[in-house]
């Protein structure tokens, strides 16, 4: 499978790369036919939809003196995708990773979503996930009129991110310039079906905009809502992982193949008010609200399979392999088996006992985001800004599991299973025994795990953590424009405090049924079967598990073990940024030279509380504990831009930027032991001490990188289009991993017991050595009419970037980037002409390390397998007549149904996770007055 994937990508990224290298020349030569004022004359280019689009994203691309990219919305409530990740995704050097078959976490140029910042209208903002990676599916891209993805940052950008800053964007009504009401409306319906019980496949999609101005256009009002009740499906296979049998053939350890229904519901508001009296004062109010609801239902079965174990208590009991009541035999691989290539490709597993799982993961959040900018020009040349920024997330999430199956724990009938690899390394089966039946299948603990807690096993599980995420800030800024006629045009001085603090609170739960019967599920609470065909399987049963625990059937048992006492935490900065900038107006000879050069001055307090904790159950102890560090950071920029004959511009930047470290990481909480044993004279603090820990490090300075960029563009055809070459190097001075490291255990609980020493070992993040990364994109855009008047309509946009890098931060192995793939490449062909639209888009991302969702729900890392998704639209807008201003559109997400698969060891055969998602199929109708 990878083999074919991998192919596919070298011949797709060849064939673009060769094409677009023909297109360059020829559309270079066309533009150098034209003269310096056709090319200047953007005003006279009158296109609608995806052309007009991308000619105001490379106007912009081309003004701003940053190397960025941009993306603008066709018209009012209408950016030219369906969500803001996938618009993201498909910009040079970015690429997206999918979360249940939507685009939802950004990597920009080999760097994870951690060293990404969002902003929204220039201001930092808040996340909904565990850490700073930006959630992106939280902001409607109804609501926005462009995002500005910063690749290179200058001294005034606050919150700049070490990869890049994201800057979404709403409309401005006084510059709009006119009155405005739009509505979209679209159906959508994803192709594989509702595969579980009491779910649905249908969703619908909704938006409204207004703007408008008064008084004689000094004010200016806009104000949008968008809904979404989208439905995704997904077809999963999850394996445990590939131990080895006594012929050294890898094999399955256990599996857990599930289905998902979901329902993401969104309703996301939008509001603008902008007052101009005069030229000099110029005052804004922005503010945005979203309420986000993700409803998961996820069922199937887990199989223990060669990592199954025994069940076994008296010992020899099991020896002839006999269940009894006191003894459950483990699964068997019998004898007869195929093996390929060192790997056991089909067999049979005797003496099974399966876990039928009812799931719900269920999100709910809100973001609040409230922004009031005002500027008063005092004179013509000194200027002054003020900028108040507040935004807040609340979050709480319910994971649930709940077990069943043929009876608890020794009890029960086994099952007999026939397995067999697909080329994919997807396992097909075959099974005795009924799983659907609700006389078989019983609510109970099939192997009895979480014994310790609850007698017999439990019965489930529930984890209800939450996020609560707050930042204030206040911006001042004095500018003042050179008029000598020197190199430096203006300067700017400011200041911007913030503070952010973020909760995290872990409440976790064991079911447990009272009495610890095996009871059939109430009649109330039964479904039909939900089927797995996809895995060779029949129907599993199915119930409302949710609607279980809420009806009070399930008794809850709080967990009490250390591991989720340490799971809370508080984390909190207080960022001083002090900032001078001074633009660049100058000629390099016979050439304009623009540009700026800064220094930001960066001043932290990073805080954080939370709980030290030890043992489990009845034993488990804690103590409150807290940390924290000040630091200062310098971080100058430079951009420059040279401006050369016939549209071509040459743009260098160097920089010096920092990315703060992973919220979790920072955490002060962690676990902690105390050996009694090792509790003697000798003790060592690095070899034998009684104290040993893992967890948080609030004392983690960020990672700092000096980053150097340089860029060739050259523009054509009145900027419709344009071709692009840049490379970028970032020397990475430190990273932070995980390594083991002395600590000061003093205060924390001994049991009664006097320490002979208060020093050991925890394994915590720290600062280590850094490394490089190193990367090349390049980027086409180009209508097809300047290569022949006669594809008039036809365009493409296309790029591919190649990343490498080394980073080493404990001197010796080099440590993979999350969040990295080596190869990235893009492809959109396009048509509009006479109000009819069409447009094909590929992107592709060789394989890369992600994070993934692991046990407990908690942060892994895993390599994910190359993957080309394709979606396609086509429309109409009626021109004149009693539709004009309306227009129809038709859309296809994940046109090829690409699948999401990881694996492990390097080895593309030791499938972890292979997850099929369909097609999602999209029908709207666009209005605008």
């Amino acid at each position: 499978m990878s083999n074919r994937i991998n192919t596919r990508a070298r011949l797709m990224a060849g064939a673009a790369i060769g094409s677009l290298a023909l297109l360059a020349v020829a559309g270079g030569a066309a533009a150098q036919a034209r003269t310096q004022d056709e090319a200047t004359q953007v005003d006279e280019v009158v296109v609608t939809g995806i052309r007009s689009s991308i000619t105001s994203s490379i106007a912009a691309k081309q003004r701003n003196t940053s190397i960025v990219e941009v993306i603008t919305a066709e018209d009012i409530g209408k950016l030219p995708d369906v969500s803001i990740a996938e618009l993201l995704a498909r910009l040079p050097g970015l690429t997206v990773q999918r979360l249940d078959g939507r685009g939802q976490l950004i990597s920009i140029r080999g760097l994870g979503p951690d060293f990404t910042t969002a902003l929204l209208n220039g201001r930092e903002q808040v996340t909904t996930g565990d850490n700073r990676g930006v959630e992106f599916d939280q902001y409607p891209s109804e609501l926005l009129s462009g995002v500005t993805i910063y690749k290179t940052p200058d001294a005034q950008l606050i919150g700049q991110g070490l990869a890049g800053t994201v800057d979404l964007q709403t409309i401005r009504p006084l510059a709009y310039g006119r009155r405005a009401i739009a509505a979209n409306v679209r159906y959508e319906q994803n192709d594989i079906g509702a595969l579980n019980s009491g779910t649905d496949d249908n969703g619908v999609r909704y938006s409204l905009s207004y703007i408008d101005q008064f008084a004689d256009d000094t004010i200016g009002i806009a104000l949008g809502y968008a809904h979404i009740e989208s439905p995704y499906q997904s077809e999963r296979y999850n394996s445990w992982g590939y131990p080895t049998t006594a012929a050294g053939d890898f094999v399955i350890g256990g599996v857990k193949p599930y289905v998902m229904s979901s329902e993401l519901e969104r309703d996301g508001f939008m509001g603008v008010v902008e007052f101009r009296p005069n030229d000099r004062f110029h005052s804004t109010v922005d503010a945005f609200y979203s309420e986000f609801q993700n409803t998961q239902i996820l069922r199937g079965i887990e199989f223990p399979l060669a990592w199954g174990g025994s069940a076994e208590t008296v010992a020899g009991a099991c020896a002839a392999n006999i269940q009894t009541a006191t003894c459950r035999p483990g699964p068997v691989l019998g004898a007869t088996t195929t093996a390929a290539d060192g790997f056991v490709t089909a067999g049979t597993f005797a003496n099974v006992k399966g876990v039928v799982r009812n799931d719900v993961n269920a999100r709910e959040s809100t973001i609040t985001s409230v922004g009031w900018n005002s500027v008063f020009d005092a004179s013509e040349t000194w200027s002054f800004m003020a900028d108040l920024n507040y935004s807040k997330v609340e979050r709480s999430d319910i994971v649930l599991e709940t077990l069943a199956g043929t009876g608890r724990n020794v009890a029960g009938a086994l099952d007999t299973l026939g397995f067999s690899l697909d080329d994919d390394g997807v396992a097909r089966f075959s099974s005795q025994l009924d799983y659907a039946d609700p006389n078989l299948i019983r609510l109970t603990s099939p192997q009895g795990w979480g014994g310790d807690i609850i007698p017999g096993g439990q019965d489930g599980y529930l984890n209800t953590p939450s996020v609560d995420d707050e930042l204030k800030a206040v911006r001042l800024e004095a500018r003042h424009t050179f008029t000598d006629g020197g190199p430096f045009s203006a300067i700017k001085v400011g200041v911007n405090i913030s503070e952010r603090e973020k909760t995290f609170v872990n409440d976790q739960y064991f079911l447990g049924i009272p009495g610890g019967a095996s009871p059939m599920v109430p009649q109330a609470f039964l479904l039909p079967a939900t089927q797995l065909t996809y895995l060779g399987l029949g129907g599993v049963l199915s119930y409302d598990a949710l609607g279980l625990v809420d009806s009070g059937f399930y008794n809850l048992v709080r967990n009490p073990n250390a591991d989720v006492q340490s799971g809370n935490w508080a984390v909190t900065e207080k960022v001083n940024t002090a900032y001078v900038q001074l633009n660049i107006d100058h000629r390099m000879g016979s050439f304009p030279l623009t540009g700026n050069v800064g220094l930001q001055y960066v001043g932290t307090d990073q805080s954080s509380s939370g709980f030290a904790a030890s043992g489990t159950g009845a034993t488990t102890v804690s103590t409150a504990v807290s940390g924290g560090l000040e630091y200062e950071e310098f971080l100058p920029s430079s951009n420059f831009i040279l401006e050369l004959p016939n549209d071509m511009y040459l743009r260098f930047a160097a920089a010096r930027t920092l990315a703060r470290s992973r919220m979790d990481d920072m955490r002060a909480s962690r676990n902690f032991s105390f050996n009694v044993t090792n509790n003697t004279p000798a003790a060592r603090p690095d070899l034998n001490s009684p104290w040993s820990g893992s967890g948080g490090n609030p004392e983690l300075r960020p990672t700092i990188a000096n980053v150097y960029d340089i860029s060739f563009e050259k523009y054509f055809a009145n900027r419709t289009g344009y071709v692009s070459l840049a490379g970028f190097y970032k020397d990475l001075e430190s990273f932070v991993f995980s390594r083991n490291q002395i600590f000061d255990f003093t205060g924390y609980p001994s049991g009664g017991v006097v320490p002979v020493i208060s020093q050991g070992v925890v394994s915590a993040p720290d600062n280590g050595e850094g490394g490089y990364i190193s990367g090349v994109e390049f980027a086409l855009s180009v209508p097809f009419d300047i290569v022949n008047p006669r594809l008039e309509g036809f365009g493409m946009q296309a790029s591919v970037s190649q990343t490498s890098s080394e980073i080493k931060p404990d001197g010796n192995a080099a440590t993979p980037l999350p969040g990295l793939s080596e190869t990235v490449a893009n492809l959109t062909v396009y048509y509009e002409a006479n109000g009819f639209q069409a447009r094909v888009s590929n992107r592709y991302r060789s394989d890369f390390l992600g994070e993934v969702a692991g046990f407990g729900n908690g942060r892994t890392l895993r390599s994910v397998a190359a993957e080309n998704v394709v979606d396609a639209q086509i429309g109409y807008e009626f021109q004149s007549g009693p539709l004009d201003g309306a227009s129809v559109l038709f859309q296809v997400n994940n046109l090829t149904d690409e699948p999401f698969q990881t694996f492990q060891n390097g080895d593309e055969r030791q499938v972890i996770d292979y997850q099929s998602y369909g097609r999602t199929f999209l029908i709207g109708l666009n209005y605008r007055y």
